[in-house]
Order: C-alpha cells, then structure tokens, then sequence
C-alpha cells in the first residue's frame, strides 16, 4: 500500500512538473509574441506604454517560475527593449535603471542556465555591455561585450540574432569587413517556427545595417 503510495506520489509530482512545464512554454510564448508585435508592428508613439505593461507582465512570469531562466532572459529582454523607447530627460533616467535591471535578469539567467535558449542570456547582455555608457553612467565595455557576444555565437553560430548583435557590435567598432560578414550570416539563418514577424523585422534590421556599411566605404 505505502509502495503504491509513493508511486502515485512520485507520478503526480512528475505529472505536475510538466504541467507547470508546459505551463511556462505557454507564458514565454505569450511574452515573445506580444514583444513581436510591440517592437515590429506597432507604431512608435505607442511603443512606450505598451512595453511598461509588457515589462510589468513578465516580472509577474519570472516571479511564477523561480530558478528557470527562460523566463528572466525574456524579462530582461523586454527590459532592455523598453529602454530603447524611453522618451523625455525623465525617460532617459527611466531607461538607465531598465538597462541594469535587465543586465540582473541575464547575470541572474546565466547563474541558472548559461545555455537556455541557446545562449540568448550572453548575446542579450553583450548588447547590453556595448550599446550603453560606461561607468559611472552605467556598465558600458566594449571587451566585456565581445566576450560575451562570441559566447552567445559559440552556442547558437547561425542564429539570427547572435549574429546580428555581433555584427551590430563590429560595424560600431569599424570593422567592416567583418561585420559585413557576419551580417549576411544572419541573413542565412534558418527560417524559426512561429517567430516569422521577428525573423522579418531582424531582417530589415540587417539590411539597415548592409546599408550603412556601404554608405561608410562611399565616403
């Protein structure tokens, strides 16, 4: 009986498990599509509101699924997006506390998983590192970003985004030659199941780029 007991104990805290499993797949899809349609499809002047309200939407996922980092990295990915949008002097201070509340959620991701989500947690704090100011303003370093960046690519080298943010990274620094390289990777990636309005507007992210690098060598 007390045998039987245990079985069923061990059944239901397995079946549990992938309920809450399946659970938060469904709560990062849910993340990831609304961060698509905020960043790809909305119009700009609507952005700001719209990404306060995702942002306070992911800190309630991330605090449902404590020690995954699937869910910290989306929260700091949607952190570090709204940043982007912050408008006004208020807003630009606004995003400074955004940016290094997400650098805490991918520092606090990398602790738990480094290779969730095929390393996004490195590519997404790398971007982080290279695109703010450096201290005392922030955190900002170039080193520590490429290091990061080239860990994110080690474990994703033809994915999209990895290759985007380390061309992103290399056009900033002038190396274009490589960073054209390096971009038209990107543009090869795979086609991703159910991310095809990111897959689009990263693409056109891309191209902008191509199109300054050509812009460079004309001058």
């Amino acid at each position: 009986m007390i045998k039987k007991l245990l079985l069923c104990s061990v059944l239901f805290a397995s079946l549990s498990a992938n309920i809450s499993f399946a659970n938060m797949d469904e709560d990062l899809f849910q993340l990831q599509k609304s961060w698509e349609k905020l960043k790809y499809q909305t119009p700009s002047n609507q952005q700001e509101k719209g990404f306060e309200e995702l942002a306070q939407q992911s800190a309630k996922v991330s605090a449902q699924y404590p020690e995954k980092a699937e869910p910290l990295i989306w929260q700091g990915i949607i952190e570090g997006t709204f940043a982007g949008v912050r408008n006004g002097i208020s807003g630009q201070l606004a995003a400074l506390t955004l940016v290094k509340s997400a650098k805490t959620r991918f520092d606090e991701a990398l602790r738990i998983n480094p290779i969730a989500l095929r390393g996004s947690a490195y590519t997404s704090l790398g971007s982080l590192y290279y695109q703010v100011p450096p201290w005392p303003v922030a955190f900002g370093d170039n080193d520590k970003a490429k290091e990061l960046l080239e860990k994110g690519l080690a474990l994703n080298p033809d994915g999209i985004d990895a290759n985007y943010f380390y061309g992103d990274f290399l056009l900033k620094r002038g190396e274009l030659n490589k960073a054209e390289e390096i971009l038209n990777k990107a543009l090869q990636a795979s086609p991703r199941q159910g991310r095809e309005v990111a897959d689009d507007g990263r693409k056109k992210e891309i191209h902008a780029l191509l199109k300054k690098i050509a812009d460079k060598r004309k001058q």
